[in-house]
């Protein structure tokens, strides 16, 4: 059910509308970490490291199905604040609309550019045909995947976080049992485990996307939306492309960085390739609650309510942190034994050493990644792209130079060490940031809020006699964040959008 994020406590409407998107991350981890385990158990070690070296080319079209779930979300979520019910429909319509275009494109691109971008990332001659394999079938499946996530960032919109909850855990566990029968029972190697994400996740998006039919028409509103708009996809595309570009060069970097594992052989490869799940694990995790984050500030600037984007970023710091602390210790207390999980029993040393340091060097640094992230998620929400933009930018470059300079002296040691520098002045960039817009629309409110109490009081004289207060002074409040932020637009009288 929908849910207005704009009353009640901040930390305690955080913390019930978080705590459903962490355990959707924790269900949509586990496709990626079932495809991995299935792979390493079952079938071998150069198995793992097919499935692992794809993994890191399926981030960049993660990272555009991401925009649109962030863009379509961020906007949804303003209007649904302002309770415009039409141009709540409007941005989804049209959101669905250009990322079926956008999905089209990709998945021929995709298709007809496999085999060079497992050449461009230096993919062993031993892995390589199961490793296209892998990628032509997830290729093949991302309509799927670009639906689910913008009927996903819907619900989100709507405050409702429970509903891809359940979905994803139906669907990821469903996802386990097919891995292993495909696998096992089937004999289909890594094309079954493909196969095997591409089904359970087609059977999702498909649910999901009823499911919100569904939830839409129950949203009433006297006006009528337009299926399409121009100026609809302008805002939308001011959060999109901005969250695409910062995940598609995040992805690109990774990519870079697993050009450069890659030359050290399958020992290393799989070892990462484990170890990375887990990873990509906790900060997707926190990823996900500054997703929350963003909707929280989407429906309360929506609603000129700034205040509480302060007091909502205060509990969610805590509720993030509490979470990296989580993933800290358990990944360097039994960093061993969840990288040996991975692995047979042919499994190298080299392999599972190589995993266990990697977590050992990256995880200590946790709370740092997840604060900037939670601050991340106040700036998309707030339209802030471009600062956004800038301290990601920042991470990812740090991480791709240093990882080669490093990896030159420390070997792979080397290039793990590049994670914890990257993510420190980014989050420094981040924070920065996040208190420079705080500043800004706490400021504005009040000069509005002083600015309306004037303009009351200069009519008050006039009302008195009538006994009624002027159309005028009943209008809707001014949205403070709409003067700081570009983004943060409304509709005009010609119901063409203005900014």
């Amino acid at each position: 059910m929908e849910k207005d994020l704009t009353v009640g406590s901040p930390r305690k409407v955080l913390w019930k509308f978080c705590l459903p998107l962490f355990g959707s991350i924790v269900f949509q981890q586990l496709y990626n970490i079932a495809d991995s385990l299935v792979a390493g158990k079952f079938i071998g070690e150069n198995a793992l490291a097919a499935v692992g070296n794809s993994y890191e080319i399926t981030l960049v079209f993660i990272a555009f199905a991401f925009g649109c779930n962030i863009g379509c979300s961020v906007v949804a979520a303003r209007f649904f604040g302002a309770k415009r019910i039409a141009d709540v429909k409007s941005a989804v319509s049209t959101a669905y609309i250009s990322s079926a275009v956008l999905c089209a494109v990709l998945t021929v691109l995709g298709l007809t550019c496999a085999p060079l971008l497992l050449k461009a990332i230096n993919t062993p001659d031993s892995i390589f045909a199961d490793s296209l394999l892998y990628l032509y079938i997830y290729v093949g499946g991302l309509f799927f995947l670009f639906f689910y996530n913008i009927a996903t960032g819907v619900f989100a919109a709507l405050g409702d976080s429970f509903t891809p909850f359940i979905l994803l855990a139906v669907s990821s566990v469903a996802n386990i049992f097919v891995d292993i029968l495909f696998v096992t029972v089937f004999a289909m190697g890594v094309e079954g485990v493909a196969w095997a994400t591409f089904i359970c996740q087609g059977v999702s998006c498909v649910v999901a996307n009823i499911v919100l039919v569904f939830r839409l028409k129950k949203l009433r509103s006297e006006e009528k939306h337009r299926v399409f708009s121009k100026a609809m996809l302008g805002e939308f595309a001011k959060v999109a492309v901005p969250s695409m570009l910062q995940q598609g060069f995040v992805s690109v970097g990774n990519i870079i960085i697993q050009s450069i594992i890659n030359t050290f052989g399958e020992a290393v490869i799989a070892g990462y390739s484990a170890a990375v799940k887990y990873n990509n694990f906790a900060v997707l995790s926190f990823t996900t609650l500054g997703n929350g984050m963003s909707n929280f500030t989407a429906q309360n600037i929506g609603a000129d309510k700034p205040d509480r984007v302060r007091k909502g970023f205060r509990a969610g710091l805590v509720m993030v942190c509490s979470f990296a602390v989580v993933f800290t210790l358990v990944y360097t207390l039994a960093g061993q034994y969840a990288v040996q999980l991975f692995m047979n029993e042919d499994a190298s040393v080299e392999a599972l050493s190589t995993g266990v340091i990697f977590l050992i060097i990256v995880a200590p640094f946790y709370v740092i990644i997840a604060a900037k992230i939670m601050a991340d998620g106040v700036l998309r929400g707030a339209g802030a792209m471009k600062l956004f933009v800038i301290s990601t930018f920042t991470d990812l470059i740090l991480r791709v130079a240093l990882s080669y300079l490093l990896s030159n002296y420390l070997g792979a040691t080397g290039i793990w060490s590049a994670w914890p520098i990257g993510w420190g002045v980014a989050a420094v960039l981040s924070l920065t940031f996040y208190f420079f817009t705080k500043k800004k629309l706490l400021a504005r409110l009040g000069a509005d809020v002083e600015y309306e109490r004037n303009e009351t009081l200069s009519a008050a004289p006039q009302t008195a006699v009538l006994g009624e207060v002027p159309d005028e002074t009943v209008a809707e409040p001014t949205n403070a964040a709409q003067a700081v932020l570009p983004e943060a637009t409304a509709p005009a009288e010609n119901g063409e959008w203005s900014r």
